[in-house]
């Protein structure tokens, strides 16, 4: 059994990024298990957080940049597949600046931090996701493909315009591969493309020192090429990268010709729904319950004994349903003053967007704080699990039942919430067994993060 892994110690770096060409320090910090990597802003308030989830792509040209709210940043790629690379499942990135420092374009000084900082194996257990059935995503002149196989492997075959410095390259991702074979290819650029670079505000920390630049049939850089095929070599790295937004290891046999970051992307969208079919399959073909007699018509008091706050709640909790306030008192059991949920605004597979409307009538704000109202970060907590509750009553087997809350991880609040806010709770699905699931919940006000957790609960009738 394969056991996820972290970094043993903190490690840093300094230097400029590419596109932004300001300078940036980074630090790569051990992480628990199931966290993920994730990039962190100390630049910003509230040091904003941005998992390195493929739902959280922003822009793909010319490199991978990440978002949530009004946070974003760039050129992830050559980072994530150091980590990938190295079988590393959970870290934490810290940049203070909107980039992270291209080194000479490789990821090269990134696995030599790696090295440095080690790695430790942690007690969760990993779980690759293995390609079930070949994905293939096509624009233009690129085509990049997925198939079963027993390992990661990627083949790739790049080429300029007219076919210059056509080149492949195969290999399978191991630690002791990545490291020799791919990790020190740089990026490059072809010279015609530089000034299109330049007037659209790109490559402002751009160099020989971190580039290579192919003009006609030369190549410019300051040393030889680190491999014949380097620059095929190189948009290996970049697929890796990219595809580590799946969020969870994969096992298959990528295969590109002329890979782009958006391609990439896009067949990492593929993948992430081929995750998901199965779980979309048997909420959708769960066979109906067995027909009931009809009862004969019951006195008053015992008919309202039978509308029970979860009833019909198999039938609400569904892809692309928006539940209104009495909706949403079917699934859940809370009420008055503790119901932390008013709509339900979007369910999507492992996904579910609330909101909470918070007013001033709210009964906290008597005394947290006369003058000063904010609403309790407790609260948004047990907002997050009041919603990760509906979304776990959306499998059949747990409809009528009621989510327990469990356990908090990860917990962090970052602004105060005052009235008049609508806060919005983003809720993500992340891991179910039998009777518990883990989701990780974001609430926001105007797009922008005010809170954030993990939460476990378990399922049980009432």
């Amino acid at each position: 059994m394969l056991q996820q892994q972290t970094i043993k110690q903190p490690v840093s770096y300094e230097g400029v990024g590419l596109h932004s060409g300001n300078r940036v320090k980074m630090t790569f910090l051990p992480a628990e298990p199931n966290t993920g990597l994730r990039f962190r802003r100390t630049d910003l308030e509230g040091k904003p957080e941005i998992e390195a989830r493929v739902e959280n792509v922003t822009d793909t040209n010319r490199s991978t940049t990440l978002g949530k709210g009004n946070v974003r940043i760039h050129t992830v790629e050559h980072i994530l597949a150091a980590f990938a690379g190295y079988n590393i499942d959970n870290a934490i990135i810290e940049i203070d600046a909107n980039e992270p420092p291209i080194a000479d374009g490789s990821s090269r000084e990134y696995v030599q931090l790696l090295d440095q900082a080690g790695t430790v194996t942690q007690t969760e257990k990993r779980e690759p996701y293995k390609v079930t059935e070949p994905v293939q995503f096509a624009s233009g002149e690129t085509i990049i493909s997925i198939f079963p196989s027993d390992t990661l492997k990627i083949t790739c075959t790049s080429a300029g315009q007219g076919g210059r410095f056509t080149q492949f390259f195969s290999t399978d991702i191991t630690p002791e591969t990545w490291k020799k074979e791919l990790s020190h290819a740089r990026t490059f650029c072809y010279f015609e493309e530089i000034e299109y670079l330049i007037k659209n505000g790109l490559i402002k920390g751009g160099s020989l020192e971190n580039a290579v630049v192919i003009r006609d049939d030369a190549v410019l850089t300051t040393e030889p090429l680190r491999y014949p095929e380097e620059f095929v070599r190189h948009k290996m790295l970049d697929i890796l990268g990219d595809v580590t937004l799946l969020g969870c290891p994969v096992i298959g046999h990528i295969i590109a010709v002329k890979p782009s970051h958006g391609c990439n992307v896009e067949l990492t969208k593929l993948i992430h729904a081929q995750m998901r079919k199965p779980l979309v399959q048997v909420q959708t073909f769960t066979p109906p319950p067995e027909p009931v007699a009809p009862k004969p018509a019951a006195p008053a008091k015992e008919k309202a004994k039978e509308e029970a706050p979860a009833s019909g709640s198999e039938n609400l909790v569904q892809d692309g349903a928006c539940l209104d306030t009495m909706q949403v008192m079917k699934v859940l059991p809370h009420r008055y003053p503790f119901l932390m949920v008013d709509r339900v605004t979007k369910i999507d597979g492992y996904k579910i967007v609330a909101e909470k409307f918070v007013t001033m009538n709210e009964q906290y704000f008597q005394g947290h704080f006369p003058g000063h109202p904010v609403m309790p970060g407790v609260l948004q907590l047990e907002a997050i699990a009041q919603v990760a509750g509906i979304l776990m009553l959306k499998q059949a087997e747990n409809a009528g039942k009621i989510a327990y809350f469990m356990a908090a991880e990860s917990v962090k609040w970052r602004k105060p919430v005052r009235p008049g806010s609508v806060l919005v709770i983003d809720v993500e699905l992340t891991k179910w067994r039998g009777k518990i699931g883990k989701a990780k919940g974001v609430c926001s006000v105007d797009a922008e993060v005010v809170s954030e957790a993990e939460v476990t609960f378990m399922v049980l009738s009432p």
